[in-house]
This record gives structure tokens, C-alpha cells and sequence, in this order.
């Protein structure tokens, strides 16, 4: 009997930047392409699959942001959010193993009633993040050194954790990086998936769109090549080991 398949869903709505993410993905996770469809959420509504008959569900990053006012966001991102909102619902209830990363922990902060806001947006950079003692014991992220550098830039992020959320990770500009709701799911600020590589082409379809200034491109690009990024990816690979167990 064949293993189940993973699902990977974008939400972003710049072409040029979704299959690089999926890529990025699959090579982090050990998948291959056949273990790991891929779901356009800002194309095809979340009702076309059938979330139950995955081992386990990632969700990538967005420019969208949850605390743009209601009446500024796009139809699209509306429906995006609400969707993404009903999958954390049916993932805590059904115990699916689910792993939001950027845009989503905000998605999940707040269907679980935490806050978000604009005061610990981070500049597209490696920071380093450091694991809580009850990080250091979770089944997810223990497998990770207690301090190690990981990709952020991010305009947004959880300002008060939600209760019953347990704190794994933060780091010095931002106190929420990773957290677990229930047993098995997990939102990251940061991003898990991509090499300096990666988000360096990253920046470059993004370099318009406020995370740091067009002009300062070569400079960010610079920053990031320079920087030692190899924890995180891990990460996924270890989500796999465990939805797979």
C-alpha cells in the first residue's frame, strides 16, 4: 500500500514566485513529486480537495497581510483567509497534521483568538531564533539546535500569543516565531523552506512590494548570500517523518 499524499497550498498570487516555493517545498521535505500536490488557493477554492486524505498539509507565504483593513483587501484575499481559516478549524478538530508558515500564523492567531499587528514586522534578513524550553521538547522542533538562523521578512506578526498555544521559538525583534495549537498544528514566522538562494530570487519578485526599498535590492541580496542558512529546512523534513509515523 502506497503512502498518502502531502499537499502543499500557495497563496500567492504572483506566478513567478509559486513554483519556486513549491520546489522549495518538495526539496526541503524530502518529497518527491508524486507525494506532493500542490493547491493554488488564490485559483482554485479549498473545496476541491479533500483535506482528511493527506498525511499532512503545508502552507506557504503570502504579501498578503491579515491586518490590512477588511474593506482594502482584495476579493481574493478575502476568500483566501476564510478558507485558510476553516482549514486550521477542521485540522484542530480532526487532528491533521497541519504546518502554516509566514502569512498563515497569522491566519491561525486569529481563528485562535490571539492578536496580530505591525509592531514585530522583521527586515528580509537571516535572524537568529532561539528555541523555549518547550521547544526544546516538542516532538517537531526539539530536533533543532537551540539557536540557529533562519530567513524572515514580514510586515506582520502575532502580538499576543493565543491561549492554549504553546510558545516554541522566538527571536530578539520578534517573540512569536513558532508555536504549536492542539498536537499537530504548527504555524512559523519564519521561513522553513527556502535556502539564501531561494529567497534571494524571492526578493527579486518582491522587491516592489514594501519589504525593504527597490533600491536596496543588490544590498539585501548581498546580506543573504552571506548569510549560513541550514536548520530550518529540517523542519519539513521532519514534519514528514512524523505525519508519516
Amino acid at each position: 500500500m502506497s503512502a498518502r499524499p502531502f499537499l502543499f497550498i500557495s497563496a500567492r498570487p504572483e506566478v513567478e514566485a509559486v513554483g519556486p516555493e513549491y520546489e522549495s517545498v518538495r526539496r526541503a521535505s524530502g518529497l518527491d513529486a508524486a507525494r506532493l500536490e500542490h493547491l493554488r488557493l488564490d485559483i482554485d477554492p479549498l473545496d476541491t480537495v479533500e483535506p482528511a486524505a493527506f498525511a499532512g498539509i503545508v502552507v506557504g507565504g503570502s504579501p498578503y497581510n491579515v491586518t490590512t483593513a477588511e474593506d482594502r483587501k482584495h476579493p481574493v484575499q478575502r476568500r483566501v483567509e476564510a478558507e485558510l481559516a476553516q482549514l486550521a478549524e477542521r485540522a484542530l478538530d480532526a487532528d491533521l497534521p497541519l504546518l502554516f508558515t509566514c502569512y498563515g500564523i497569522g491566519v491561525l492567531t486569529l481563528v485562535l483568538g490571539g492578536t496580530v499587528g505591525t509592531l514585530h514586522g522583521e527586515d528580509t534578513a537571516a535572524v537568529e531564533i532561539t528555541l523555549t524550553p518547550e521547544g526544546r521538547n516538542d516532538p517537531l522542533v526539539g530536533m533543532l539546535p537551540d539557536r540557529f538562523d533562519a530567513l524572515v521578512g514580514h510586515k506582520e506578526a502575532t502580538d499576543r500569543l493565543p491561549d492554549g498555544a504553546v510558545l516554541l521559538a522566538s527571536s530578539a525583534a520578534c517573540p512569536v516565531q513558532i508555536y504549536r495549537a492542539g498536537a499537530h498544528v504548527y504555524a512559523t514566522q519564519f521561513h522553513p523552506e527556502v535556502s539564501t538562494t531561494d529567497f534571494i530570487a524571492r526578493a527579486e519578485v518582491y522587491r516592489h512590494h514594501g519589504y525593504f526599498p527597490a533600491s536596496e535590492l543588490r544590498e539585501v541580496s548581498e546580506r543573504l548570500a552571506a548569510a549560513s542558512v541550514t536548520e530550518p529546512q529540517r523542519l519539513l523534513r521532519r514534519f514528514v517523518e512524523l505525519a508519516d509515523a
